[in-house]
């Protein structure tokens, strides 16, 4: 019946009327019951609740005091506050403004009084894209150029509703400058302040302009210490620096050498007062400007009105500016001069002593001249042929091979028929055929100046393995017995003229032993390798010791051995052009011994050196897929019918599109590539190898097969990871080779899969 919340003067007023409601109720029951005692009883329960009533009013009164007291307490701190943040905001150097949910809800003096034409509008509620908008409009508002004006995008500044920044930096007239910075004080409330940087951007100004002028005053001072005429035009044809040497070469008036006076006037003066005239050719005023203006350099020679000689030159800046140096040149051109004439004196009287030895030199001068001619045309002939060497190399060797192939074919074919003599006769041909033009060939790229050595690291276990496998068969024919140690040591050298140096003495020696054994082997010292070939041949006495390095020269002349002479001269030259010192030791009738002195290096890998020892006939048949890559048909059906007699399936292709081709019929890589270098048009067998590896995802060995010699295969073939067998192709070698390319490629594959496994 009594509401807490109403004031305590209303709950007084209906407690008042509850307690007459309640003694009228009990005199009516007086009236009514007319006994005394329920008139007591009444009384005393009416009197328990009003006392029970008193207490909980009392109650009520001592709460609603301390409330009271409470709240003034609260209001006095909330006035405090007010007046603390009050004289706070004021006291700030800066303007500062608080927006609750964008709408300003206080600020102090200075922001509002920042922005004169502003100040009237900045009452609370002022939303703050309203008063951003109006410091965009403002006509007391400069803004800052170096922060891009009110649509730049970067910097600090405030970022509005559409997206657009307002510049932190903005000036008021007067040359003051402020810093707008803003900070987010919760979700719903964020503060401006408006910082005056008026001293720092004067700072920075004066900073600048004192920089400016530092540097210009050492520029001119620069200039004016130069000995010849400097002067700078801006891109627009105006002078911007020049010295004083400048104006007096070229005797011009004070007012034409101004800042700001444009170029052309002072070349139509120049002109106009014929104070110049060109040494070479006319002058030409308009072209001379469109030259200037094109950026283009200009140099020419001037003789002055004055008689001086000057020399103009114009190169332009990089801000398409350019620059302008005079020099005077009349002293060099005296010297030039006075030499020239001190020339022609000397020059006729030496003409006058050679008239008198004229006539007895007329003879000599006859020779001299045909001796000239006879040089020019050996020299003309020596480079004939070292081109038409180094160009047959490909087209001499590809039928050779191939016939080499053919007559290792055939004399399978032949067994025990009296054709087998007959082809043994012609495979010697062929050999020697080989060795002759092998020989002539590296003679001629020796001879060369532009041919260079592919220095590099090797094992020199392959080169000796490769000399035993080729010269085995020449040496049992002759009943020789051809020991090879073969060797672990790394050397440092060209590898293809090292290797065909080490064949050339084996082949020397086996030549000039009709008894007893050819050994070849290598030996330590210190840091150098010396790979020698001993023989028990003829010997050579000390006086042919001298010469049997030259071409053509040979040690008997009752035609003992085979060839031309030429092997131990490209051993010569080759080893002197690699600087491995070449010596040799011989007592007729005992036998000899060459040697080459290699520089030793540490072996690089472990597993470099691969032995392929292998007889030429292998007990077991290959059982792979071998794809012949050749654009020559002879060669590639040689090849093919060879490798099919090994017992191979072989895929045959010209190109590398034929390559895919068959691949992608056969559905799986083959065993290994046997590809020629050289294909048809742009089409070489790296690019076979690569893309059939590609198209396969398998990294199929392969070895190339080539009779080029160019000097970047052997670094491709180490990117790329093939082998390369030259032409012609040694078979005792290619088999072996297939072998062990392949098993070693197969051990890979296991070694991958037993990884596969254990992961």
């Amino acid at each position: 019946m009594i509401d807490p919340q109403e004031p305590l003067e209303v709950q007084i007023e209906r407690q008042a009327k509850i307690i007459d409601a309640l003694i009228q109720r009990a005199t009516r029951e007086d009236d009514i019951g007319g006994s005394a005692y329920s008139l007591f009883q009444s009384a005393i329960a009416l009197q328990g609740e009003v006392w029970e009533k008193n207490r909980e009013l009392e109650r009520a009164l001592d709460t609603l005091g301390r409330a009271s007291n409470q709240l003034r307490i609260a209001e006095f701190a909330r006035e405090q506050t007010q007046r603390n943040l009050a004289d706070a905001m004021e006291a700030m150097e800066g303007g500062f403004a608080l927006f609750s949910d964008s709408e300003l809800e206080i600020c102090n003096d200075q922001f509002k009084h920042l922005v004169p034409d502003l100040t009237d509008m900045i009452v609370p509620g002022l939303r703050i894209e309203e008063y951003l908008g109006a410091l965009y409009q403002s006509k007391d508002v400069i803004w800052d150029p170096s922060a891009g004006g009110p649509a730049a995008t970067r910097g600090m500044g405030v970022e509005r509703a559409d997206g657009s920044i307002v510049p932190p930096v903005f000036g008021l007239r007067g040359d003051r400058w402020f810093q707008i910075t803003h900070k987010r004080a919760s979700e719903r409330k964020m503060v401006l302040l408006s910082t005056e940087i008026t001293s720092v951007v004067r700072q920075n100004r004066f900073e600048k302009d004192r920089l400016i002028d530092e540097q210009t005053r050492f520029v001119q001072a620069a200039f004016d210490h130069m000995t010849q005429g400097v002067c700078t035009f801006s891109a627009q044809g105006s002078l911007l620096i020049h010295n004083d040497r400048f104006r007096e070469l070229l005797r011009l008036p004070v007012q034409l050498v101004r800042k700001g006076t444009a170029v052309a006037q002072i070349l139509d003066f120049i002109f106009r007062n014929n104070m110049l005239s060109s040494i070479v050719e006319p002058l030409e005023l308009r072209a001379w400007e469109e030259q200037i203006k094109s950026g283009q350099g200009l140099r020419r020679q001037f003789r002055h009105l004055s008689g001086e000689t000057l020399d103009i030159q114009i190169h332009a800046l990089p801000d398409k500016g350019y620059i302008m140096n005079v020099m005077d040149i009349t002293a060099e051109i005296h010297t030039t001069h006075i030499l020239e004439q001190r020339v022609k004196e000397r020059t006729l009287a030496l003409t006058r002593a050679n008239e008198r030895l004229k006539r007895k030199n007329e003879e000599q001068a006859r020779v001299d001249e045909q001796l000239r001619i006879a040089k020019e045309q050996a020299e003309d002939a020596m480079r004939s042929k070292t081109r038409f060497f180094a160009a047959a190399s490909h087209d001499l060797l590809q039928p050779i091979n191939a016939a080499k192939l053919l007559i290792s074919n055939l004399s399978e074919y032949a067994g025990d028929l009296q054709i087998g003599d007959t082809v043994k006769r012609l495979d010697r041909s062929f050999v020697s055929i080989e060795s002759l033009l092998q020989a002539l060939l590296d003679i001629s790229r020796l001879d060369s100046t532009g041919t260079e050595m592919s220095i590099g690291n090797f094992c020199l276990g392959d080169l000796l393995t490769g000399a035993r496998e080729a010269y085995a068969g020449l040496a049992e024919e002759k009943g020789l017995r051809l020991d090879v140690v073969t060797s672990s040591l790394w050397v440092r050298s060209d590898q293809r003229y090292l290797s065909r140096s080490i064949q050339n003495l084996v082949v020397n020696a086996i030549q000039y032993t009709s008894r007893g054994r050819v050994l070849v082997g290598c030996r330590r010292r210190g840091d150098k390798v010396v790979l020698e070939v001993w023989d028990t041949g003829i010997g050579i006495s000390k006086k042919d010791q001298r010469r049997v390095f030259s071409e053509f020269t040979r040690v008997t002349s009752d035609g003992a051995g085979f060839g031309m002479g030429l092997g131990l001269s490209i051993v010569d030259r080759a080893c002197r052009r690699l600087g491995h010192p070449v010596s040799v030791r011989s007592k007729p009738g005992i036998g000899s011994v060459f040697s080459i002195t290699l520089p030793m290096v540490v072996q690089e890998k472990p597993d470099a050196c691969c032995d392929l020892d292998q007889s030429d006939s292998p007990a077991e048949d290959l059982d792979l897929i071998v794809l012949i890559v050749e654009n020559n048909p002879d060669v590639l059906f040689a090849t093919t019918r060879k490798v099919e007699s090994w017992g191979a399936s072989v895929l045959t292709a010209s190109s590398t599109a034929e390559a895919l081709a068959q691949v992608s019929e056969l559905g799986m890589a083959p065993d290994i590539i046997l590809a020629d270098y050289q294909l048809d048009g742009d089409d070489s067998g790296i690019k076979t190898i690569l893309s059939l590896r590609r198209e396969t995802g398998a990294h199929i060995p392969a070895i190339m097969i080539t009779a080029s010699r160019e000097e970047t295969l052997a670094a491709d073939s180490k990117r790329h990871d093939f082998t390369i067998l030259t032409k012609p192709v040694q078979l005792s070698r290619l088999r072996p080779l297939i072998d062990w390319k392949t098993s070693k490629a197969s051990q890979r594959g296991e070694e991958e899969e037993d990884e596969e496994e254990s992961a």
